[in-house]
């Protein structure tokens, strides 16, 4: 009976897991199981979201740059001689030349720098982390972040955790793959071979240990 309730756990617990990682990567394909390393990062440029706060500077002209301003739920941003204007989707660079063209009419030759001060940001350039983290939740993409950055994010793992069962799920061309990540490897025993690359919309997914 104790050995039949064991195997009922271990099951529900695998059925569980599953189901939280093809609801959250919104998948109806066929997860890529891999052990390989997950593929590091190239040519990464944040886009703007709904939520972010934004810093706009025009050169010579603080009377009409604007500090903390919100992006509006619809992606717009309201800015002084410009009005509305579609923030969310483009780069600050992006951004700031299109209030540059819109600015051109008022004031000679305008410099604009635009600086994001708030990241919510989009699915796509958030890292989500769900399962035995101290504090799961998602997280804003950074250049350059790994495993390690994630973890002194949440807090690390709970006393529940399977480290070294965690995966990360990543749509790579249209495909979800599962990347194993050691997280027990890194962050107890300071293997910092096991401190991979993490990507913008990835999954990190850490079960509870069986026993």
């Amino acid at each position: 009976m104790f050995i039949y309730a064991i195997e009922t756990t271990v099951k529900n617990t695998f059925l569980f897991l599953l189901l939280t990682v093809m609801t959250l990567s919104g998948c109806a394909q066929s997860l890529v199981e891999t052990g390989d390393p997950a593929p590091a990062v190239k040519d990464y440029s944040y886009t703007i979201a709904p939520g972010d706060r934004l810093d706009i500077f025009v050169w010579r002209n603080e009377d009409i740059s604007v500090s903390d301003i919100p992006v509006m739920p619809d992606g717009r941003i309201s800015s002084p001689l410009v009005g509305d204007i579609m923030a969310s989707g483009k780069t600050p660079i992006q951004l700031a030349k299109d209030i540059e063209m819109a600015l051109v009419e008022v004031i000679r030759d305008p410099l604009v720098t635009v600086t994001v001060v708030g990241i919510v940001g989009a699915h796509s350039q958030q890292i989500r982390v769900v399962g035995e983290a101290a504090e799961p939740r998602a997280i804003p993409y950074r250049n350059d972040m790994t495993l390690l950055d994630v973890m002194i994010e949440v807090g690390g793992l709970t006393e529940f955790a399977a480290g070294n069962r965690a995966i990360i799920v990543r749509n790579i061309n249209g495909s979800e793959n599962n990347f194993n990540v050691k997280i027990d490897d890194l962050i107890k025993q300071g293997d910092l071979s096991a401190n991979t690359e993490v990507a913008p919309g990835d999954i990190l997914v850490i079960p509870e240990s069986y026993f």
